[in-house]
């Protein structure tokens, strides 16, 4: 049983205003399987008077004190290493071999991408007698969501440290204990007191709290569409930066060319990793009409391959995170039955022989048209929808027929077609044939999927406001 009362504040463990706790749940068990306390509006304040004042030092600390200060913190990650995908496996239900492989190696490639970038990244440029400068923007609020947890926070907090702003994050209270750990790490690392600062809670209370605080300058937030929209409520008053990244419903168009076997079969399972927990899992598969019967069979053998089970086993899936999601996610599925959809495989219900655990069934839908809605919602489960097409331009259009644009993947062996359609769809990352795993590749959405983007130099910039010097060089004598 994992206890953690505390909160991380200007370089200490302290507890909170008021006294008040959280169940933390295993999704594989269904039982409590930690406590945290949840922050207020009081200890929101605290946090970010003790990010105010660091901000006035750190802000002026060099380049090389902060690549210094990085590398410091990624030695003392790896020595995390194991109790952090421990951690995500007890928090969040991911499995140990995922834990072990993606979720928590994902913390070091965004600590060695920051370092990478920071060494080279100019804060400084003449124009001319003008000189432009990039300055660290502030007090920034870090809000992160539970499904990637570590990969958030790196995401966030790296860019922050190697720009000298300061910060108060609020993880999710579904998965607090990574976050946790990093706090730990970042403490034996060295970090100068106040410039990371946490505070657990609900979103309804620190994250609102976050949003709206006058003494935090910018908002980086990651989660559903939904929360998102109320980020940017709240943080509209004080005119604070807001940047997010939120849901998707991602078009994986396999063009008639392609190899349906590895097409078909790979996207499938790209769904099923991490539980379908991924904004920008390719949900929506668009095939050609005429291939629709091969392309079911492919699809079901695929899903119907992804073991379910203990996330501390052998299995590739572990359950979802927690009853809410659960519910939503069968509610979800039984509108795609009742809809017309054809279940290829898996529906409601948990899968045979588990009869506790947030665990849903690797599921797949057939002849779906766009207008239904297991095509338009995000799901946030292990769902697959499978949509005919009767010619590319039309896959391109249904593909770009939805309020989301955070991702799409296109399949084919036509390369020039293939960039064709990628020039077309309104998505912020477009994968060809599987393409992927590229830390310094910016990552963020269009249209409802939010604003800004994450990863390499591009997450620099949400965290720099840009100054203007003009008159700097003077102009030279006339000779």
């Amino acid at each position: 049983m994992r206890e953690y009362m505390k909160f991380y504040i200007d370089g200490e463990w302290v507890d909170p205003v008021t006294p008040k706790s959280l169940d933390v749940i295993n999704p594989a068990t269904e039982e409590v399987c930690g406590h945290i306390s949840a922050g207020s509006a009081a200890d929101v304040d605290k946090a970010v008077a003790a990010a105010r004042k660091a901000f006035e030092t750190f802000s002026q600390t060099t380049r090389e004190e902060r690549i210094d200060l990085l590398e410091r913190i990624q030695a003392e990650y790896q020595k995390r290493f194991g109790d952090i995908a421990n951690a995500i496996t007890e928090e969040m239900g991911a499995p140990a071999s995922l834990a072990q492989r993606a979720q928590a190696p994902i913390g070091i490639g965004h600590i060695a991408t920051g370092i990478a970038v920071l060494k080279e990244y100019k804060f400084e440029e003449d124009r001319g007698q003008t000189r432009i400068v990039k300055e660290p923007i502030g007090v920034c609020g870090l809000i992160t969501p539970w499904n990637w947890p570590i990969n958030q926070i790196a995401c966030k907090v790296v860019p922050a440290i190697a720009t000298g702003c300061t910060m108060v994050l609020k993880p999710s209270e579904e998965s607090p204990f990574s976050a946790i750990l990093w706090a730990e790490v970042m403490h034996a690392a060295g970090v100068p007191a106040g410039v990371f600062n946490l505070v657990n809670g609900l979103g309804a209370e620190v994250g609102a709290a976050i949003s709206s605080h006058p003494g935090i300058d910018m908002v980086s937030f990651t989660g559903s569409t939904r929360a998102g929209v109320e980020v940017a409520k709240a943080a509209a008053a004080t005119v604070k930066r807001v940047s997010q990244e939120l849901g998707g419903k991602s078009p994986n168009i396999i063009l008639p060319d392609a190899d349906l076997p590895s097409a078909v079969g790979g996207g499938v399972k790209h769904v099923m990793q991490n539980s379908g927990q991924s904004c920008n899992a390719p949900t929506r598969m668009l095939v050609p009409s005429e291939k629709m019967d091969e392309v079911i069979v492919i699809a079901k053998e695929a899903a119907e391959s992804v073991t379910v089970g203990d996330p501390n086993g052998n299995a590739q899936m572990g359950p979802v995170v927690n009853k809410t999601q659960w519910q939503k996610i069968q509610k979800l599925i039984q509108a795609g039955i009742d809809e017309g959809a054809t279940l290829v495989t898996g529906g409601v219900g948990r899968p045979e022989g588990l009869d506790k655990g947030f665990y849903v069934k690797p599921t797949v839908f057939a002849n779906v048209t766009n207008d239904m809605t297991v095509a338009k919602e995000e799901i946030f489960g292990p769902v697959v929808s499978i949509l005919g097409y009767q010619s590319v331009d039309e896959a391109v259009k249904v593909g770009n027929d939805t309020e989301y644009g955070l991702a799409a993947y296109i399949s084919g062996t036509d390369i020039g077609k293939i960039r064709e359609v990628a020039s077309k769809l309104r998505a912020g990352q477009v994968s060809i044939n599987g393409g992927g795993g590229d830390m310094m590749a910016p990552f963020g959405g269009y249209k409802m999927s939010g604003n800004g983007r994450e990863w390499g130099d591009h997450g620099f910039t949400e965290y720099l406001e840009i100054k203007a010097v003009l008159g700097y060089s003077p102009k030279q004598a006339a000779e």
